[in-house]
């Protein structure tokens, strides 16, 4: 007797545009999204091209923006860190996802977050921009600091800035030094900042202080 053939699924809506988003972050993840077309993505989603813009019929760019969103979500959650232990080890355990991240998406991190691409638009650049912000806004909850003056605002914006280029930086560098290295430099990079913004900020000066007093 011939076995019969697995039961196909049919998946839903939710379901099939997943597959097809992490399909598209796969690729983009390797190439600049103008390399990737809709052919792309309907093979390695294994559907044919009407049913990607079945699902985003806005081309390339809805799809691209769909994939941007959803990197950029994961991202966030890479600064979602309980307020519990040391600060150092806190940022230390961020970075670490935050790397993680890079690895995972290596030559398309430039791509996916930074924009330089024929495709990006005031939508994409500001979906990035979410990203940096909500990463300094997890910063300040941890320095427990609800009404950041304009220095250490920018103080902590500046970090993450500087956190987004060594990444690509050390991404072109050939991931040297080891990833656990760049990680400890991030977070004594961001202790220093402090320090120096303290001199200039009574604000700063004042949680540098408290910092000391609570590691004491």
């Amino acid at each position: 007797m011939t076995p019969s053939a697995p039961a196909y699924r049919r998946l839903s809506v939710e379901e099939r545009r997943s597959q097809l988003l992490e399909a598209a972050l796969s690729l983009f993840a390797h190439r600049a999204p103008e390399e990737v077309s809709l052919d792309d993505v309907a093979e390695a989603a294994g559907v044919s091209r009407p049913l990607v813009y079945r699902y985003f019929p806005g081309g390339k760019q809805q799809l691209y923006e769909a994939a941007l969103r959803s990197a950029a979500d994961d991202l966030r959650h890479c600064f979602d860190e309980p307020h519990e232990g040391p600060l150092p080890d806190r940022l230390s355990r961020a970075l670490d996802r935050y790397l993680a991240f890079v690895v995972q998406h290596d030559a398309g991190f430039s791509a996916l977050l930074q924009g330089g691409s024929v495709v990006e638009t005031s939508r994409t650049t500001a979906i990035v921009d979410g990203v940096r912000r909500a990463a300094a806004e997890h910063i300040l909850s941890h320095l427990r600091v609800t009404d950041p003056g304009p220095r250490l605002r920018m103080t902590v914006r500046t970090w993450i800035t500087a956190v987004e280029a060594a990444s690509l930086i050390w991404i072109d560098e050939d991931k040297q030094p080891a990833v656990d290295e760049l990680r400890d430099w991030l977070v004594e990079q961001f202790f220093a900042m402090l320090m120096v913004t303290a001199r200039r900020d009574a604000q700063t000066e004042a949680l540098v202080a408290g910092l000391a007093a609570a590691d004491g």
